[in-house]
């Protein structure tokens, strides 16, 4: 057993969500949001729960702070997304936006997290770190992506600061730990060895038994694929204990989220249906 979530006392913008089995069902038994925060469960009992974020403003704005502790019992499935993509407004204090994710997934229990990307306006500041605590013989599918701001604006990696740092626990043991920072403090974000022509960057995450032919087909894929120059899509694969990780690097946020579907369709069996068929 994996201890439970302890929850920080009177924390604004927070949410909560905790998915048990009830008659051999996933089920929502408990499930609360605090301004800015919204939770929504669209699909609160089944095969798998169905829940996404969102927020009263559309995104973060002013310098909000917002956190996310989810609870998944023995044997439970969950798919977590996002109502749209994560918009990160500019202000006029130039105040720091961010967001804590925390996450139990108990013995035997699968968490599909996949938010839409992150996409920070110009001149915003983002932090987000996000931690999952797996049992010995849990899973996790964890997407982590975000765009360069609003392109078709001319806002162009024009954000002032983004951070994103995830770590993934099994069993007690740090089993995978990215981060990732881009400061604008540093230089151009857009300069050919930073972001260069990309306009998207992503993260896939695949552990734990239930995802271990899902894995292998991912790695066997990827390692067959052609490496053309000057790709629109250029992307790579690694093993790490019991799974995989995937990364891309697109030009063009369709085209990254039509290449992540490919590798997220599999899961169609345990989640009951698709949640990206009509997104990406």
């Amino acid at each position: 057993m994996v201890a439970p979530v302890t929850l920080p006392p009177g924390k604004a913008g927070r949410a909560a969500l905790e998915v048990q089995l009830v008659f051999r069902k996933s089920t929502v038994i408990s499930a609360f949001a605090t301004s800015p925060m919204k939770l929504l469960t669209p699909r609160s009992r089944g095969d798998s729960v169905w829940a996404c974020t969102s927020s009263f403003g559309g995104g973060l704005v002013a310098g909000d702070q917002t956190s996310l502790e989810l609870q998944l019992g023995p044997e439970t499935c969950c798919f977590l997304g996002t109502q749209a993509s994560t918009k990160v407004y500019r202000n006029p204090a130039a105040l720091p936006c961010g967001h804590e994710t925390r996450a139990i997934v108990d013995n035997g229990a699968a968490l599909v997290f996949a938010p839409d990307p992150v996409q920070a306006f110009a001149g915003a500041s983002y932090a987000q770190r996000q931690e999952f605590n797996l049992a010995s013989d849990a899973n996790l599918v964890l997407l982590d992506w975000f765009t360069s701001g609003r392109a078709a604006r001319g806002e162009r990696w024009a954000f002032a600061r983004f951070s994103s740092r995830n770590q993934v626990n099994v069993g007690g043991k740090t089993v995978f730990l990215d981060s990732l920072a881009l400061d604008s403090a540093d230089g151009d974000l857009a300069a050919p060895h930073r972001t260069g022509r990309f306009n998207c960057l992503a993260v896939l995450l695949l552990v734990g038994p239930k995802l271990h032919d899902a894995a292998q087909k991912l790695l066997a894929k990827v390692s067959a694929a052609p490496v053309p120059r000057q790709a629109a899509l250029v992307f790579s694969a690694s093993p790490i204990a019991d799974g995989a990780v995937l990364r891309i690097a697109g030009e063009h946020v369709e085209a990254v989220g039509r290449e992540l579907h490919k590798y997220l369709a599999p899961l169609n069996a345990f989640l009951g249906d698709d949640p990206w068929a009509r997104k990406w």
